[in-house]
């Protein structure tokens, strides 16, 4: 049972017990119900408790019936709440844990609340691209007031219950308990004391009103629409509460069911519920099953000092693990060490992290030259030069000296793993675990399994790299992985694009518009242009007959690095990051196209965007049917948060999907007839063509 009932003498209890969160899926919600009527039935119980097993009240909807038929089945939400609004005996919510969502708007419902320390009280449907749908927003501002009740329900962000409680005039909880741990005791108390109340309140009979509510509300949505730019959820939440104060209580409920239903058709709600399943789907293994054993990781090393190296051990260090760092040159590990110092300084002058908790994390930080220190870690991270021979000679070193049974990583971004394994006699124990800079920072980890890494490694960097606060996503052995071999064919049509007559800031401006965070040529000078250009040199060798723009050598051939040089696709002034178009490449590319003799032409921003995400799009698929990506969702988990997809876009097999593949497929069939561009690099990959061809989508 998911809702199970007990009479504790004259108070029934019912108790929500659906793990992990005690979801509102249909058999709680009628088990709700038929507890309503069970305790409305006999004649001894004279109040009624709803509670929660385990950690939580409820975490609201059961995300397992997210789209399904279930949680359209009666009784639904609203359905539960009625039976509630109606029961003839006090209802009390004994709120502890987690009560967010439907399990806030359950709570509402009740007659009375009493809330534990320390409980977790958010309506985060904004974050999914809705808002609350079962009274949320009718509801929570006549207990909170108006302009607490907005905030919480526009940011979505979790309010503790202690805040709450303490606010004076506050009518969401009734009692707080003295603890999580006395909660039970008090709320049968607190039921049997509130047995004979009559009539029974009810929060929608509560008033709902703004001293300067026309004022307010248009305040309110000049803030969000400057924070919600591409989202139209939070601007929709404002109207919602705003009907709370000029409505009748059964009209504002009204509105608010419409707005819901509205918003759930929208492309940026699909986008943002694609990207909570995706994120919860890429921890999860296909052949590693749940339950696999994992390592202890008590102690991290970390071999080199530079920008990447110390950005990783920050990761642990944040985590409370000890960290070790290792480089060759004195020299190297002083600079290592103050760039850390520097980065936590920074937190600390901003307010985001205090003085002692600086201070905890420098003590478990240690440094060594020597090899031999780190042979009592439980993981090795390096983070060396990209180049093979560089890497032979660190994994021969730890092969010698780390333990039996450390896990031993390469942050290697292009090399294969599968090689880098061969190097050492324990090529189960190899894992890469690729991070993306700045690495104290960007929140992907691309998990790179090779032929023979054990399942209980991978269980155990899941597991922490959930510890570190990273979105991970397996990713199997190739050049690139998942994320940099795509970007490989994205960067070759910004190449030609320049060839027939765009300017960087064009193609920048383009595709900025449409949501990216940054633009080829701009992300190109943030990462540094002699690393593509290194990674083209060696395709030149390996892939002689491959076509690129070459643009990006000539820029190289002159020093321009990017920002780090002061001069890249863009000029930048002295201490600055404002990327400023430069006269001079606008004249190098000018004069390469006259070299080739090509008429430059008018490219409109459809045709940018198109060309840069399609050319994503069809390389995801190959990924996808060579089993290199496990799920269509890993990949776009990799792109928004690695590489700055839109999020409104829910990355690129997600957009690709809403456009429609049969229509991707078409334009890229258009391009391919272009005689400048690469028609070989726009032969829809099979799985591509496939799915198009039966009208289907990426799942």
């Amino acid at each position: 049972m998911t809702a199970e009932y007990q009479a504790h003498g004259d108070v029934a209890v019912i108790t929500l017990n659906n793990p992990p969160v005690n979801g509102l899926g249909l058999d709680t919600r009628r088990g709700i119900v038929d507890g309503l009527e069970r305790a409305q039935a006999d004649a001894a119980v004279k109040a009624i408790v709803i509670a929660g097993a385990g950690g939580a009240f409820s975490g609201g909807a059961d995300i397992k019936e997210f789209g399904t038929d279930k949680s359209l089945q009666e009784p639904n939400l609203h359905s539960v709440i009625g039976a509630i609004e109606q029961a003839t005996k006090p209802v009390v919510a004994a709120i502890h844990g987690v009560c967010m969502g439907g399990g806030l708007e359950l709570a509402l419902a009740c007659h009375y609340r009493i809330a534990a320390p320390g409980c977790n009280v958010a309506l985060p449907e904004v974050k999914l691209g809705l808002l609350p749908g079962a009274g949320g927003t009718q509801r929570l501002p006549r207990v909170v007031g108006v302009e607490a009740a907005l905030n919480m329900i526009v940011s979505g962000e979790p309010v503790k219950s202690e805040f709450i409680g303490a606010v004076p005039g506050q009518k969401l909880f009734d009692r707080m308990a003295a603890s999580p741990g006395s909660l039970a005791e008090e709320a049968l108390a607190f039921a049997r004391s509130v047995a004979d109340a009559r009539p029974l309140p009810l929060v929608r009979n509560l008033p709902c009103k703004h001293p300067e509510g026309d004022a307010y509300f248009q305040f309110a949505r000049n803030m969000v629409k400057g924070m919600a730019r591409n989202f139209p959820a939070p601007a929709r939440c404002v109207d919602a509460v705003e009907a709370a104060t000029k409505r009748k209580f059964a009209d504002g409920l009204q509105y608010e069911r419409e707005l819901f239903i509205n918003l759930m058709w929208t492309p940026e709600s699909r986008a943002l519920r694609h990207l909570f399943f995706a994120e919860r789907a890429a921890s999860k293994i296909a052949d590693v099953p749940a339950d696999t054993p994992q390592r202890e990781i008590r102690k991290v090393g970390v071999i080199g000092a530079g920008t990447m190296g110390g950005g990783i051990g920050m990761n642990f260090l944040n985590a409370g693990i000890p960290v070790t760092i290792l480089e060759m040159k004195q020299e190297a590990l002083d600079r290592g060490i103050a760039t850390i110092r520097k980065n936590y300084e920074a937190q600390v002058k901003k307010g985001k992290l205090k003085e002692d908790k600086y201070q905890q994390r420098m003590a478990l930080l240690s440094t060594t030259l020597s090899y031999d220190d780190l042979k009592d870690c439980d993981l090795v991270i390096e983070a060396v030069f990209e180049e093979l021979g560089v890497k032979e000679a660190v994994f021969k070193q730890l092969d010698q000296v780390a333990r039996p049974g450390a896990i031993l990583a390469s942050n290697t971004s292009t090399l294969d793993v599968d090689k880098i394994a061969a190097f050492t006699r324990r090529p189960q124990d190899v894992v890469g675990m690729h991070f993306f800079s700045p690495a104290n920072v960007m929140k992907l980890l691309e998990v790179v399994r090779g032929k023979a890494t054990a399942k209980d490694v991978l269980a155990t960097v899941m597991a922490i790299a959930k510890k570190i606060k990273k979105t991970a996503v397996v990713s199997g052995v190739c050049d690139g992985f998942i994320g940099n071999r795509m970007i490989e064919r994205y960067s070759q049509q910004a190449g030609f694009l320049l060839d027939e007559g765009c300017t960087p800031s064009q193609v920048d401006k383009a595709i900025e518009k449409f949501g990216f965070a940054m633009g080829p040529f701009r992300m190109g000078d943030l990462a540094g242009n002699d690393i593509g250009w290194a990674i083209r040199k060696r395709r030149y060798v390996e892939k002689p007959d491959m076509k690129y723009s070459k643009t990006a050598d000539l820029l190289c051939e002159m020093g321009r690095f990017g920002q780090k040089t002061g001069a890249g696709w863009y000029d930048y002034a002295p201490g600055k990051r404002d990327a400023i178009p430069s006269p001079v490449v606008e004249k190098m590319v000018e004069e390469h196209r006259k070299a080739l003799g090509i008429a430059p032409r008018k490219i409109s921003d459809e045709e940018i965007v198109q060309r840069l995400v399609y050319s994503l799009v069809n390389e995801g698929a190959k990924i996808l049917e060579e089993g290199i990506a496990g799920k269509a969702g890993d990949i776009d988990m990799v792109y928004l948060t690695g590489y700055g997809f839109p999020i409104h876009r829910g990355g690129p097999m997600h957009y690709a999907s809403e456009v429609g593949l049969f229509n991707v497929v078409q334009s890229m069939k258009r391009f391919a007839r272009n005689p400048l561009d690469d028609a070989r690099s726009w032969e829809p990959a099979p799985l591509l063509a496939r799915l198009a061809a039966e009208g289907k989508a990426f799942a």
